[in-house]
């Protein structure tokens, strides 16, 4: 099911783990080895056999296979989990260290102009690892430059090289800069962007807490609210009963008409009032009820249309098997609310339509009013935004929202590009299926 809405908002649960930073951190860390082991490879063979600078090839060789096999199992433990935790990053940053370490050492020490790579790890760990960790890395980078300048495998130059000594240092130099400002531009702004995604990560759970801690306070007063108006409506249903019994009453048929209205505009108070009271879980001896996707939406509609018979209601069912499902209340609210909302928004006809695919069930509410503003939808889901001028209006679409989110789900909303507003909701199968058996139609 699918709008034709130039204009839409669309609230979807956030997948951003809590330690995601440190994951795509790691990963950035591993592509960064990648980039080191082919850049040292490279360099150890054209130096060795380009330039005739005798290196002990060999174990030089032998440092870029194990950071090949460290980055190996980097990438099975980050495929295997979903967080990656501040140790394990610095733990990663300080092999790196020990590893240009090991190369500086056996290729001139402290007079390798590479020994400038240091500030790369420096600034890796200033911007990924906490205080005192970072402060590690720097330390230990320190010492390891200090230690080079006292110990190290000296150049074996040839004699025609031994002259040009400092005019390699100066392009040994130059290219180690380019390095560390091309590694530095790529890498820093993409670890920047994974600690902004952090953040609105953040703020987004933030809002969620608040929103829901909104969401408490109401089922609060709703549950007390519900328990206080129990007595109140049950004698009210005893005076109508006896009204409907007096003899004053029978012998008028517009009263005993009126006094019907009002039994029934009474019963729909208790039913909704036991709506309530079962959604917070205070209902007693109700067993929950195994329905079908249909019959659960037929229901609706129907007790829709007894609440609202002047304005018409259409359902319309894809061409599939629907699966059984537990009638949860809220899930019936949801529905409500929303074809109480498309009925406020001045609508003169409401669509329901209902499908599936193989993970989730689709409840789409269409109509033929205003539809929705530009800044109603950018605020779509959140409290007390509406268009109605009443105060507490527009809780009816954020409790929606919340439901679905609650149940795993998302909400669309969008206008019509012939006016009027459609919101979807998906939910998702395993969650509000009893049982699924089959394959989709």
């Amino acid at each position: 099911m699918t709008s034709p809405a130039p204009t839409r908002a669309r609230w979807l649960p956030s997948r951003w783990p809590a330690d995601a930073a440190g994951r795509k951190n790691m990963v950035l860390l591993v592509q960064l080895r990648w980039i080191a082991i082919a850049g040292q490879i490279a360099t150890i063979l054209l130096v060795h056999f380009g330039m005739g600078i005798r290196l002990p090839i060999l174990p030089m060789l032998v440092v870029p296979c194990i950071a090949a096999a460290m980055n190996l199992g980097s990438i099975l433990v980050v495929r295997g989990r979903t967080d990656i935790s501040h140790a394990e990053l610095f733990l990663a940053l300080l092999f790196d260290v020990v590893a240009l370490t090991t190369q500086l050492y056996l290729s001139g020490g402290a007079t390798n102009p590479f020994i400038s790579l240091y500030l790369v790890q420096v600034a890796l760990g200033a911007m990924l690892l906490h205080h005192w960790s970072a402060w590690g890395i720097v330390a230990m980078s320190a010492l390891c430059a200090a230690g080079l300048t006292f110990v190290y495998r000296p150049l074996d130059l040839t004699e025609m090289l031994e002259g040009r000594l400092f005019d390699l240092h100066i392009l040994g130099t130059w290219v180690c800069f380019v390095m560390i400002a091309v590694l530095l531009v790529l890498f820093m702004t993409r670890i920047n962007r994974n600690l902004q995604d952090r953040e609105t990560y953040m703020a987004k759970m933030r809002q969620h807490a608040a929103e829901e801690e909104h969401i408490v306070r109401m089922g609060l007063l709703a549950s007390g609210a519900a328990h206080e108006l129990g007595t109140p409506l049950a004698q009210l249903a005893v005076v109508l009963g006896d009204w409907r019994h007096m003899p004053e009453i029978n012998r008028h048929p517009t009263l005993m008409e009126e006094v019907g209205e009002m039994q029934a505009a009474v019963q729909r108070c208790k039913t909704i009032l036991s709506g309530i009271l079962l959604s917070a879980g205070e209902a007693r001896g109700e067993a929950p009820m195994v329905t079908d996707v249909r019959a659960f939406i037929d229901h609706i509609a129907q007790q829709w249309r007894d609440a609202n018979p002047d304005l018409p209601l259409r359902c319309d069912f894809g061409p599939h098997d629907y699966p059984r499902i537990i009638a949860d209340p809220v899930i019936r609210q949801a529905v409500t609310n929303l074809l109480d909302n498309a009925r406020e928004a001045g609508a003169t006809y409401i669509n329901l339509m209902v499908s599936r695919d193989r993970e989730w069930l689709h409840m789409a509410v269409r109509d033929n009013g205003r539809g929705f503003s530009t800044d109603m939808l950018a605020d779509f889901g959140k409290p007390y935004r509406s268009s109605k001028d009443r105060q507490g209006s527009g809780l009816g679409l954020f409790l929606v929202v919340n439901v679905v989110r609650k149940l795993g789900g998302r909400v669309d909303a969008s206008n019509g590009a012939d006016g009027g507003a459609m919101v979807q909701m998906r939910l998702p199968l395993s969650t509000v299926a009893l049982e699924e058996d089959g394959d989709v139609d």
